[in-house]
């Protein structure tokens, strides 16, 4: 069992959790990911590492409730334990000193690019981060990117908080203003990483995005994560889950993210159901 150390609410459907899993905490590394269950007959639920204390033994994992297995997911409170915990699994980020990179953060993802940008400027480079969502309520962890970034440009789609843009307007920006950028990161959801693929692709930037496919057993046996890359088929759980933003075919990774979402909806619905009874 996994012990739940802490249980925070950064937003109405955002939420945090500290996890207890010293083998995972020690080989953890940016970019890569685990698969949780909240108990044994849960889901198994990929996640992106957010952060990791090697020392203190613990990880920290970020997730929204958008359906069952994450609605239930979040009703686990601190002093709870999780029933397994598996990872670190996937590549780590190619950290390197490239000189100047842009990290961009929509919504949830703001999570897994905080440690990118962390082992970016450790790694000795300047970092400029993009960090953005629908609306002020969803933003979260403002001060822990400011602390990893030479830079920061908060923004907002309502224009309630930061500048009132998407993050491909500020990220296009920077690469205009600048000739010194030699890579990119953008995470959130698949439909804002394809529009930053497409915004760095006239500058000719590597743009490294971290793919959020369907996934089953997360060490390439199932073949459920598979995209196209490159012309090529990859698998998300051990060839990526980082892959270059201009090579994806994103179409087809949006198409089947959408296969399941009728019984994603009749679960989430009869899920809600069964809470209503509860109560």
């Amino acid at each position: 069992m996994y012990p739940i150390l802490v249980k925070e609410d950064l937003a109405p459907v955002t939420k945090l959790m500290i996890i207890e899993t010293p083998e995972v905490a020690r080989k953890a590394k940016a970019g890569q990911f685990v698969i949780v269950r909240d108990c044994e007959e849960g889901e198994r639920i990929p996640l992106t590492i957010a952060d990791f204390d090697g020392q203190a033994g613990t990880v920290t994992i970020i997730f929204q409730e958008v359906g069952k297995s994450t609605m239930h997911l979040g009703r686990l409170r601190a002093g709870d334990s999780l029933c397994t915990f598996t990872g670190p699994l996937g590549r780590p980020s190619e950290i390197e000193e490239y000189g100047t990179v842009l990290c961009v953060g929509g919504g949830v993802g703001i999570a897994p690019i905080f440690p990118i940008a962390r082992a970016l400027r450790e790694a000795g480079n300047r970092v400029i981060s993009v960090i953005g969502a629908r609306n002020k309520d969803l933003l979260f962890w403002e001060e822990k990117m400011r602390s990893v970034s030479d830079e920061l440009i908060v923004c907002t789609d309502d224009g309630s908080y930061g500048r009132k843009a998407l993050v491909t307007v500020p990220m296009k920006e920077v690469l205009e203003q600048r000739n010194d950028v030699s890579r990119i990161w953008a995470i959130g959801p698949a439909i804002m990483m394809k529009f930053c693929s497409l915004t760095a692709k006239p500058f000719d930037v590597p743009i490294i995005v971290s793919l959020n496919s369907i996934m089953v057993d997360g060490t390439g046996m199932c073949g459920a994560c598979r995209v196209e890359v490159g012309g090529r088929t990859r698998f998300v759980c051990v060839d990526g889950p980082e892959f270059d933003g201009r090579e994806v075919d994103w179409d087809q990774l949006l198409a089947r993210q959408r296969i399941y979402l009728p019984e994603e909806k009749l679960a989430r619905e009869k899920f809600e159901q069964e809470c209503c009874k509860g109560h």
